[in-house]
């Protein structure tokens, strides 16, 4: 149900989002040829944690922003070591026009490669 309201919101407001039922499509979509600027992922996926499928997604697209989300705010909120740069967390249940908001935020920041 989040995937569906996300995906309406952000279609809503003029971005181009597709559509991953779980952490394999997922990985598919990444290793395509689309154009992909951003990932917004569950940090509790089945199979693979929103983490670990950054990890691979940033292997084929190391300036990839991603968007965590995640009702697991005492877990994820107190690792440190989490975030990356170009990575951001929201915690369910979160406003749509927050949510939004955070996209757009991201999406102007500049990309930050590893040297």
């Amino acid at each position: 149900q989040v995937r569906m309201v996300v995906l309406e919101a952000l279609r809503e407001r003029g971005y181009r989002a597709l559509e991953a039922a779980d952490a394999r499509a997922g990985l598919d979509v990444i290793e395509s040829a689309q154009r992909i600027d951003m990932m917004i992922s569950d940090v509790g996926l089945p199979g693979m944690d929103g983490r670990k499928l950054a990890e691979q997604a940033r292997q084929k697209r190391p300036d990839l922003k991603i968007l965590f989300v995640t009702a697991y705010a005492q877990e994820a909120g107190v690792r440190g070591d989490f975030l990356a740069d170009g990575m951001e967390m929201m915690f369910k249940p979160f406003a749509v026009d927050a949510m939004v908001q955070k996209v757009r935020e991201m999406l102007v920041q500049p990309a930050q490669t590893a040297e």
